[in-house]
């Protein structure tokens, strides 16, 4: 039988995912963390042969449209962009605050991410 709410394989080691469970933030915040990271693995993926990935939002968008031809809803694909866009935003906004490639975030970088944001 199959595991059908496994369509997407993630993206982190088990190491990653270890240390974000042992992080000393809530729940809330390590789940940010993970989210985010996530999208951040998936972003370099999309974006490993582009100068700037952000910028070409047209790479996203055939990206989710790839993957969410596994489901049968027309509006998922739609959301799934939506939402990847949203957390593409903010690592790109949050990236060119402290003046480095989205490529060169690490989990540190996510983790004052996430503090930063529950802050204001």
């Amino acid at each position: 039988m199959s595991n059908q709410t496994n369509y997407f394989p993630s993206p982190l080691s088990d190491e990653i995912v270890k240390n974000i469970d042992q992080l000393n933030l809530s729940i809330i915040k390590k789940h940010h963390v993970r989210l985010l990271a996530h999208c951040l693995e998936i972003f370099k993926e999309i974006g490993k042969d582009e100068k700037s990935f952000f910028d070409e939002d047209e790479l996203l968008k055939k990206w989710c449209e790839k993957k969410s031809q596994k489901f049968n809803d027309k509006n998922f694909n739609q959301l799934f962009y939506e939402q990847m866009s949203s957390a593409a935003k903010k690592i790109n906004f949050f990236s060119k605050s402290i003046n480095k490639n989205f490529k060169e975030l690490d989990l540190e970088d996510l983790i004052t991410l996430v503090e930063q944001n529950q802050a204001n």
